[in-house]
């Protein structure tokens, strides 16, 4: 429309806020694609290198260091004694900041999928148990200790917010991250997360590590009583157990993000948290409400 004058006025334009929520759902879908692209191409490019290490120098490494060490592990412990030495490793070790996987690949290649897993499990409770009780004795100075590491120390402390459900959630996803396994043992006290969900949290997080360790254990030991016999896999069992075995790594990886990605929603919910209540950081710590549920007000 124009004025007396004849000049034109400018109408805002309709804003349209369903093509906006369209636009936003399309972007999303669009990245959630490129993401699935990305994993599907690792699971490729794994196969390929871990097919080209088998074939090349699968043989000769396998003759020469894994057969020797399976038979004389065969030879000298009987399988209680073994099972019993790995138990006991598997729970000490972490005590005093030594990893334990290279325990539990030997269990995995020892005693399969069933008693494997349960001997690492079992073993794995008592070794995220122990830090968790001897650390309560030191818990200032732990705390000063993770003074120097300002992002692990918030990540940690997640654990230690909202009741029970949301800190075993805390604690599987920090257990799926790559933070550290051995750390976050003692790190846990200086929270106010409780026993009980600190260790549901911690076996359920630790379940996706313990399948790919026994499953890379087992198609070793495999490789090896081929190699232990004179013979090799068929290029048919080669193909199927690179496939499965880069799935299952995939995989590992793809949750592995997950947990990322969800730590960090967590950790931006207790920012959230936190500056709509700044009043809270000057009392002693405790427990917070669910943070999926705070916002803001005016």
């Amino acid at each position: 429309m124009g004025d007396v004058d004849g000049d034109y006025v400018r109408l805002p334009q309709r804003y349209d806020a369903g093509s906006e929520v369209q636009t936003q759902l399309t972007v999303k879908k669009g990245g959630f694609l490129i993401w699935w692209l990305k994993v599907g191409l690792l699971c490729i490019v794994l196969a390929a290198a871990a097919a080209a290490l088998v074939i090349f120098c699968g043989p000769l490494v396998i003759s020469k260091v894994v057969v020797p060490i399976l038979n004389w592990e065969m030879e000298t412990f009987s399988i209680p004694t073994l099972g019993l030495l790995l138990f006991a490793t598997i729970a000490l070790l972490p005590t005093v900041f030594i990893p334990s996987s290279p325990c539990m690949w030997v269990g995995g290649m020892t005693f399969g999928y069933g008693y494997g897993f349960l001997l690492i499990l079992a073993g794995a409770s008592i070794g995220m148990s122990l830090p968790y009780f001897i650390g309560s004795s030191f818990r200032h100075k732990i705390h000063k200790w993770l003074e120097r590491w300002p992002n692990k120390a918030a990540i940690a402390r997640l654990a230690g917010e909202g009741d029970w459900f949301h800190q075993f959630r805390a604690v599987t996803l920090i257990r799926i991250s790559p933070f550290p396994y051995i750390i976050f043992n003692y790190a846990s006290v200086a929270t106010n997360v409780q026993y009980c969900p600190y260790l549901c949290g911690s076996l359920v997080g630790i379940v996706p590590d313990i399948f790919i360790t026994i499953y890379s254990g087992r198609l070793l030991r495999n490789l090896a009583d081929a190699t232990d016999g004179g013979g090799f896999l068929s290029l048919q069992q080669v193909i199927y157990d690179v496939l499965g075995f880069s799935a299952a790594l995939a995989a590992t990886v793809a949750i592995t993000i997950y947990a990322k990605r969800a730590l960090q929603t967590l950790q931006a919910e207790d920012e959230i948290y936190h500056s709509c209540h700044p009043v809270l950081e000057n009392l002693p710590p405790q427990p917070s409400p669910q943070l999926s549920s705070i916002h803001c007000q005016d």
